[in-house]
């Protein structure tokens, strides 16, 4: 049976009103969130418990401006808070230095793009790994990850949104709802885990020794010898910061063996954070503003393909397979691919599927506006 993905268009030139009223209408028609409505048959809504609903967020790095808008946010929350939950805005540190690799500095820089109480309504949470019993180990024996190390706040709430900018990434190809959870939920060794299948290397040709990728490596395992880059691979961590770094595009990793690698893993992450909450979570993504690379990086970079618009679905794999189409159908190509031709975004969508985290095969519904 085809899951169902819902679909509103939004255009390059709409307002920021328009788009809030777009996705209000994509909520109450897609009916997604009313699911949440039969815990309170159980509970009561007079005095019952009021359920935790933990918001997935991608707060962006500082000096981006591709993350999720908190205008948009606000919407989802206030249609959540109308079914009675309590929902907070959640996302975990960063492998990478920059000012969300602390809970510290993450939560400030939160504040500082825009979601703070007073613009979306409800706190945010930054785990902080230092404190004892704020990660736990999901047993799912799977390909790769036996023990997933996750951070505990996502477990824990009763329900989980969702809420992810689709758009390019450095070492996926695409990221969407898949990514956000498997990678954005992980704890810091969680994310080591997922990368370290990845082995750096400096192509000495391109390298000017410029010590960029030096500044940036947050466990020092670069040095410059000789006036070019070394990367001892005993202390790498495998984040790709120095990547993204290098304007010489001095330094590459095997893809080939690693990039579908870290897909698999990234999905059995996805599977310890959703198994337990298939029938409590839903998922909505941003196909807006749609850039080459993730808001992890501290710049903008420039549209890549028309607006898409927003869409929304309880089946991640479907809702990101249907995304990537209409990406696809917008550009008249493969542009992840095209963009990052060594990373086959479809690795992650055909292993989620095959562990039994969605459908492949969607009905794509567009929301009409009209009346």
């Amino acid at each position: 049976m085809k899951s169902k993905v819902y679909f509103v268009a939004v255009g390059n030139l709409d307002s920021l009103p328009v788009v809030k009223k777009k996705l209000t209408r994509l909520l109450a028609r897609s009916r997604i969130l009313d699911f949440i409505n039969p815990f309170f048959a159980r509970w009561g809504l007079f005095g019952g418990l009021k359920h935790t609903c933990v918001v997935k967020m991608h707060f962006g790095e500082e000096g981006n401006t591709g993350f999720v808008r908190p205008e948009y946010v606000r919407t989802v929350i206030d249609s959540l808070i109308k079914r009675k939950v309590r929902p907070f805005l959640c996302d975990t540190n960063t492998l990478y230095k920059g000012r969300r690799t602390n809970s510290g500095d993450h939560l400030l820089l939160a504040y500082e793009h825009g979601f703070d109480i007073d613009s979306v309504g409800v706190g945010v949470i930054i785990p902080d790994e230092k404190i004892p019993g704020s990660v736990q180990d999901v047993d799912i024996a799977g390909k790769f990850i036996k023990k997933a190390k996750v951070a505990k706040v996502f477990l824990e709430a009763d329900i989980l949104i969702g809420v992810a900018h689709f758009k390019g990434h450095l070492m996926t190809g695409f990221g969407g709802a898949l990514k956000n959870i498997g990678m954005g939920c992980a704890s810091r060794e969680g994310k080591l885990a997922q990368h370290s299948d990845f082995a750096p290397h400096v192509i000495s040709d391109k390298c000017v020794g410029c010590a960029g990728c030096v500044e940036v490596c947050p466990v020092s395992a670069i040095t410059i010898k000789e006036n070019k880059s070394h990367i001892d691979n005993d202390i790498c961590i495998g984040c790709a910061t120095c990547i993204a770094a290098c304007p010489y595009y001095a330094i590459e990793v095997e893809w080939d063996a690693g990039g579908q690698t870290l897909q698999e893993k990234m999905v059995e992450y996805a599977k310890a954070v959703l198994q337990k909450k298939r029938k409590s979570s839903a998922f909505i993504n941003f196909a807006i503003n749609i850039t080459k690379e993730c808001d992890c990086f501290a710049k903008n970079d420039p549209r890549i393909c028309p607006d898409i618009g927003i869409l929304a679905s309880r089946d991640p794999v479907s809702l990101d397979k249907a995304s990537l189409d209409l990406v696809n159908k917008a550009c008249g190509k493969d542009i992840f691919r095209e963009l990052h031709p060594r990373r086959d975004g479809l690795k992650q969508l055909e292993y989620a599927a095959a562990l039994g985290l969605g459908n492949l095969d969607y009905q794509l519904i567009e929301i009409d506006m009209r009346g």
